[in-house]
């Protein structure tokens, strides 16, 4: 027997009816059940980045943070800044590589690259000397990011300057070989969604950024948005009623399972959930650089008052620290089930 007839041997896995089941290649893909209006937001300091002096260091730190968000399908990632307000540039030149001097800005902008669909990176993005570690960075493989073999009923796409054969409307490419229709003018250049028509792979409709979840279901990536502060985070939300439940992380914290209890998750219900993590230093740090928090009082341990929750995702680590990107990581995992049942 050669080597490749070993290996698929051992590949060869039945279900216990006997049915053969491949598994030599992945089946846990996303698979909606119904559309959702409730939505999942982090907020991340921009001090995670302050203990690294390589670039390749820094984008090693923002892709497990991209890799959290798009592995527990988080809809929105807020990076605010935790530092000194006079320690902060006056200027920021946006053609310089910023991940030393502006690390919000340098986050912001590496989380933008990682959730756009490869294909369109280079319309979009171009080449910046943020950029040039990007090589490093771990494949996301969201919904919305093209497979030649799948079919979707959404997909996200950028505009050409090229018009349909009838001359009417807008092409838009879509990764795949050949580009949509729609009817549509579009100005060249602009990423849209759009609603596949399930007659004819060659056509589709430009929907809401948002449609693929609240009516689909899936899970579409997340948006990106900066705050100068963290009292921004929640003045600066983009739904209109705010964020209706809070989740500050702290090592002075309650432990996870004493705070949301099984009885507490069964009358927990939100609309749009924040669960914020703070830098090396900790929330508190960012309640004492931010002059709002200040000017009410709310700095150290009153830093917990600004949440409905204030928990501790680890209680009795083995390690000194747990760095930020290791506690998204853990913090999303404990807290998952306020959010898994809905």
């Amino acid at each position: 027997m050669s080597f490749y007839e070993q290996d698929r041997q051992k590949k060869r896995r039945t279900t216990e009816e006997g049915d053969y089941v491949d598994t030599s290649k992945p089946s846990a893909f996303f698979k909606p059940t119904q559309g959702r209006e409730w939505t999942v937001s982090v907020a991340v300091a921009g001090s995670v980045l302050s203990t690294c002096r390589r670039d390749d260091q820094r984008m090693n730190i923002v892709s497990r943070i991209a890799r959290a968000l798009g592995v527990f399908g988080v809809d929105e990632i807020v990076v605010f800044d935790d530092s000194p307000m006079d320690s902060r540039p006056a200027h920021i030149d946006p053609k310089a590589y910023s991940g030393d001097i502006d690390p919000c800005g340098y986050i912001d902008h590496l989380l933008q690259y990682m959730e756009m669909p490869p294909f369109m990176r280079r319309y979009l993005l171009g080449l910046h000397p943020n950029l040039k570690a990007a090589g490093l960075a771990a494949s996301l493989d969201l919904p919305s990011h093209p497979h030649q073999a799948d079919w979707l009923p959404y997909c996200e796409g950028v505009t050409t300057a090229d018009k349909p054969p009838n001359g009417s409307g807008t092409l838009v490419s879509v990764g795949r070989k050949d580009p949509v229709s729609i009817t549509h003018d579009v100005p060249p250049n602009t990423r849209i969604t759009l609603a596949m028509d399930e007659n004819d792979p060659s056509k589709g409709e430009p929907v809401d950024p948002a449609t693929p979840r609240t009516e689909g279901g899936y899970y579409w990536g997340y948006n990106v948005r900066q705050a100068k502060s963290l009292t921004a985070v929640f003045e600066e939300c983009a739904y209109p009623d705010g964020y209706d439940l809070s989740i500050g992380t702290s090592e002075r914290g309650l432990p996870i399972p004493d705070v949301f209890t099984e009885k507490k998750l069964k009358h927990t219900s939100f609309n749009h959930l924040l669960i914020v993590f703070g830098g090396p230093r900790g929330l508190e740090y960012a309640a004492e650089n931010d002059p709002s928090l200040l000017e009410m009082g709310i700095i150290r341990g009153r830093t917990k008052e600004l949440f409905d929750h204030w928990v501790n995702i680890l209680p009795g680590q083995g390690s000194r620290t747990i760095r930020t990107e290791e506690a998204i990581y853990i913090g999303l995992s404990g807290l998952r089930r306020v959010w898994e049942n809905r």
